[in-house]
């Protein structure tokens, strides 16, 4: 009986999960633009929850998160490859090799964030016998999702391929908002809504959703288990070894330039 009751309650909570997807997606879809929400969409682990919960605040939207999404003016977050259908979208961007290491351990470290049934999943693909060790096994990971991860469904380079310089919707990025919070945030209501965020505002809402509000850590002290692990740009340096950096490059290096994060293919030799 108790093992009915627990295999019920699994099948009843992956039900939900099930219906709460597509409900999201149909909305995204279809439904966004009558209903007055806002799409914010990127590859995972790029930053897009940080700039949906200030979007959130600053608009005065709620931010569904993990839960039934709202049938009313709100934030959506997700990561979708197929513009099809879909209005008000920012799309948030971060360095691709900052996004392999942080996309690493949410997919090997199980967070507070339900992630354990995706870090089960890879783990029994790539069977790391020393997950702490990034630098030994990011090479097999880079060749991992750039061509048999199994969620998202598409790749970082796939992703870019799409959304990168695309018009009508606007673009952020990870490392103006570390950089400069409020201006950023004040910039992307503004080429959003049309409508100017007033400064104080734009300043109280970064301090609200800030790395060490959030996390009681400062940013570069790491928690390998919090989905806030760490919270800076350019932590892909202590992470790629030569290896990567070719494996990366041999997939992605493209899509690095062709974001601006990087001239030409010169970081790879070290130039």
């Amino acid at each position: 009986m108790q093992a009915m009751f627990f295999n019920g309650v699994i099948v009843r909570n992956r039900l939900q999960v099930i219906g709460n997807s597509f409900l999201r997606l149909a909305m995204v879809r279809g439904l966004s633009r009558y209903l007055g929400q806002v799409v914010v969409n990127e590859f995972p682990k790029s930053g897009g929850t940080w700039l949906g919960q200030m979007l959130g605040s600053a608009l005065g939207l709620p931010f569904p998160r993990n839960t039934w999404p709202r049938l009313g003016p709100s934030i959506l977050h997700g990561h979708y490859l197929d513009p099809f259908g879909m209005k008000r979208v920012v799309v948030m961007w971060r360095d691709g090799r900052d996004v392999m290491v942080s996309w690493y351990y949410h997919n090997l470290f199980a967070n507070e964030r339900e992630s354990q049934r995706l870090v089960k999943r890879v783990q029994r693909v790539l069977h790391f016998e020393e997950l702490a060790n990034i630098r030994a096994n990011l090479p097999s990971f880079l060749e991992y999702a750039f061509t048999e991860q199994v969620y998202p469904r598409f790749t970082w380079v796939e992703f870019t391929r799409v959304w990168c310089g695309r018009k009508g919707i606007v673009h952020a990025r990870y490392e103006d908002l570390r950089r400069g919070t409020a201006g950023e945030l004040q910039r992307v209501v503004r080429d959003l809504t049309g409508d100017s965020l007033p400064w104080a505002r734009a300043v109280s809402v970064a301090k609200e959703f800030s790395f060490e509000r959030q996390s009681g850590r400062k940013p570069g002290q790491e928690n390998s288990w919090s989905f806030m692990r760490k919270g800076i740009v350019g932590d892909w340096k202590n992470a790629f070894t030569q290896e990567a950096k070719e494996i990366f490059h041999r997939y992605a290096g493209d899509a690095l330039v062709r974001l601006g994060y990087e001239k030409d293919d010169s970081w790879v030799r070290g130039i």
